[in-house]
Formats: C-alpha cells, structure tokens, sequence
C-alpha cells in the first residue's frame, strides 16, 4: 500500500474497473479525490465519522470549486472543437496537466486535514465511500460497489 495518498491515488486509478466507476460517481455528483481519499484511509484503517468527513468536504468543495471544475469545464467545452483545429488541442492538452495537477494539489490538501487522525481502527472502506458520495443525485451503487472491490479486492 502506498503511503502517500497520490501514489495510492495513481495506483488505484490504474487498476480494472476503477476508472470507469470514478467517473460514472462523477457525473452523479460525487468528488473523485474524496473517493479516492476515502478509499486511502479506510485501507489505512482509519475510523470514518462524520467529523472527518466534514472536514475533508470543507478542504475539498472550495478547491474543487474554485480551481479543478473551472479546469475541466474549460477543457470539455473544447472537446469537440479541438479535434478540428491543432493549436486548440494543444491548450486543451494544457489545460488538462493543469486540471491534474489541481487534483494533484487537493489530494495533498486532503492528506494533510487526515495527517493526525489515528490508524488501524477499522478495516471496512465502505463507511467512507458512502460516506463520501452521500448526498450525490441518482448515485449509482453498483460503481460505488465496483470501486469498492476493484479497489479492495473485496
């Protein structure tokens, strides 16, 4: 298990099945660094309680707002045309390292607001992935269970 929470992040992303299941959460709503993070400190053995997850949401929904959703609704609203014109696409590619980077930024954001919290509580990661999509319109449970497994292995 990695120990920092972007190598963990890049880890588990790569992994079959997670991708697709991160950005199905995605488009109901749910934050992909929060998943991703609750994944990280429930393999961690980190207790999941509402306090914390407050407070990774009050770390998360400003930078996500403010800097990673501007990013990428910049870089989709060029999708379609930068397939016709070069120069476009390459800022387009820009834009896309910076939206990474931005998600790059919020996951050491996140790290930190956990640095403290004691380890080897509990073992389940569904208290955080529930947790973490609660609230997220028309959530879609079997990407939440598929992330959890693929994830997991359990």
């Amino acid at each position: 298990m990695s120990s920092d929470l972007w190598s963990f992040s890049l880890g588990t992303y790569a992994r079959p099945g997670v991708e697709a299941a991160c950005l199905t959460l995605q488009s109901a709503g749910v934050n992909v660094c929060l998943l991703l993070c609750g994944l990280w400190l429930g393999q961690r053995g980190i207790a999941c309680n509402e306090q914390r997850l407050q407070e990774l949401r009050n770390v998360a929904e400003p930078w996500d707002a403010e800097v990673v959703q501007p990013l990428r609704g910049l870089r989709m609203q060029w999708k379609v045309i930068a397939t016709e014109d070069a120069e476009l696409n390459a800022l387009r590619e820009q834009v896309k390292t910076l939206e990474l980077q931005a998600e790059r930024h919020l996951l050491r954001r996140l790290e930190r607001a956990a640095l403290n919290w004691p380890q080897n509580e509990v073992t389940d990661v569904s208290a955080w992935l529930e947790g973490v999509a609660a609230g997220a319109a028309h959530l879609d449970r079997d990407a939440l269970y598929q992330l959890r497994v693929a994830a997991t292995g359990t």
